[in-house]
């Protein structure tokens, strides 16, 4: 391994992780990061785009200074001292005087406010500079290459919480660990959605994605705060001087869309009011999971959301398409995941179930799996499990015919917990809350008194 204050050249690359590996990086004490560019060129984007959106920040503002275009724009000083004299050049700002010694204070012109505007109906996107979408692409690919695989002991620990089937908890650890996709389906309650919420805690590792892309003068959002979680993990100082800033490091995403995905959601999204494109949530998902929660409750048809995934899934590949009809290329790199009630073959072709990495079948629990759930739920509560209450349970779901599901025992636990807080009394398991508990949650009213008792 290179020094941990060497900068990587591309020599150096070459013999540490690759001839593949992006041209720019930097690495401090095992972290690596991609390097501050040194000049425009080094930014992989056309001088014009990085000009043009310099003037869009000029017309937002009263004045500005060199130090605060840098930091808003996420561009080093000297490539925004050579924009900005491009742009006075071009008679497109002004010059009001010095904001430091290696900074001036600037103004829009009354020339560059009428380009500006011109420029606002093409692009109205003001922040960050974007990256190429080659470098994404290729800065992704790398990273995913060498992030550390989802082993059997991080499957088995991120889901220990849960009462599963070892073949479930095998099936789901390779998907993990393959990076393939998840299909689970199987009766409602019983484990679909926590499961993949779960899986997501078993892959380690830290990513950088870019706040933006730019196709021409077009800017797609990217890092989204609702999406992505910034990472917590130390940064060497030097990796946080000499970083290219256009770029930000996250904990790998974890996205979950339900009953309100449609198609058009899976395209971007352009907003008039903003000027730019939104990534769609898959696109943001890259590196991390995608869950798609309650699969058959959208509003678009089942095997016309999943068809749209038919190529996707098989060249790990995705075309998304411009306002002007132009279609990109970019990398479907998520570990994605259907929960369904519905039965596979009465949602999915044939064409895109043979896609499917693997599939998981999610039945109602033994009785046995039952009362594990019901004493773990309980201890986790910090209450006892009287000897009497688990089999006058597991008796009153046979006299009602009723099937047992995973998620039950924890709702008429929660139930007791409310009846016992409501009357102002200690929090307790008996039969007697319990029956309680059981009406409000099954709605059952009288019909069933009678046919167990609670004595």
């Amino acid at each position: 391994m290179v020094s941990s204050s060497e900068l990587l050249t591309p020599e150096s690359l070459d013999e540490t992780y690759g001839p593949d590996s992006p041209r720019k990086l930097i690495e401090v004490d095992g972290v690596v990061a991609p390097e501050m560019p040194l000049n425009i060129q080094e930014t992989g984007i056309d001088r014009d785009v990085l000009a043009n959106l310099a003037l869009r920040l000029a017309y937002t503002v009263p004045q500005f200074t060199t130090e605060s275009a840098s930091e808003q724009l996420c561009l080093p000083g000297p490539i925004i001292t050579e924009l900005l004299e491009q742009l006075r050049v071009e008679k497109m700002v002004e010059i009001l005087g010095q904001s430091g010694p290696f900074g001036y204070r600037y103004a829009i012109t009354h020339q560059g406010r009428e380009q500006a505007a011109r420029l606002m109906t093409i692009s109205g996107y003001v922040g960050p500079a974007p990256v190429s979408l080659e470098a994404y692409t290729a800065m992704l690919e790398w990273q995913l290459a060498r992030l550390p695989d989802a082993t059997s002991e991080n499957v088995a620990r991120a889901i220990e919480e849960l009462v599963l089937p070892d073949h479930a908890i095998h099936m789901a650890g390779l998907a993990a660990s393959s990076r393939r996709s998840l299909f689970l389906y199987g009766p409602p309650g019983n484990g679909k959605t926590s499961i993949g919420t779960l899986l997501h805690r078993a892959m380690r590792g830290e990513l950088w994605i870019p706040h933006c892309i730019a196709i021409d003068n077009q800017i797609i959002r990217v890092f989204d705060m609702q999406s992505h979680e910034r990472a917590t993990g130390h940064v060497p100082l030097q990796i946080e001087q000499q970083h290219d800033r256009r770029w930000v490091r996250i904990e790998r995403p974890f996205i979950v869309v339900g009953g309100e995905l449609t198609l058009e959601a899976l395209d971007l999204n352009y907003s008039t009011e903003r000027g730019y494109y939104e990534a769609p949530l898959h696109f943001k998902a890259n590196g991390g999971v995608f869950l798609l929660d309650d699969f058959g409750c959208q509003r678009a048809e089942p095997h016309q959301l999943l068809n749209r995934w038919i190529v996707p899934l098989d060249r790990h590949i995705d075309y998304l398409t411009l306002r002007t009809g132009q279609k990109i290329q970019v990398p479907f790199q998520q570990m994605l995941i259907v929960s369904t009630n519905i039965k596979p073959q009465e949602v999915i072709s044939p064409a895109l179930l043979r896609r499917m990495g693997y599939r998981v079948f999610l039945d109602h629990p033994s009785p046995e799996q039952f009362t594990q759930i019901f004493q773990d739920y309980a201890a986790l509560c910090d209450l006892e499990v009287p000897a009497e209450v688990i089999p006058w349970l597991l008796d009153r779901y046979r006299a009602e015919n009723r099937a047992m599901s995973c998620c039950e025992p924890r709702y008429l636990i929660q139930r007791v917990q409310d009846i016992c807080h409501y009357d102002g009394q200690p929090v307790t398991l008996s039969k007697d809350l319990l029956s309680t508990a059981w009406t409000g949650y099954f709605g059952n009213e009288d019909a069933i008194i009678g046919k167990v008792t609670t004595s």
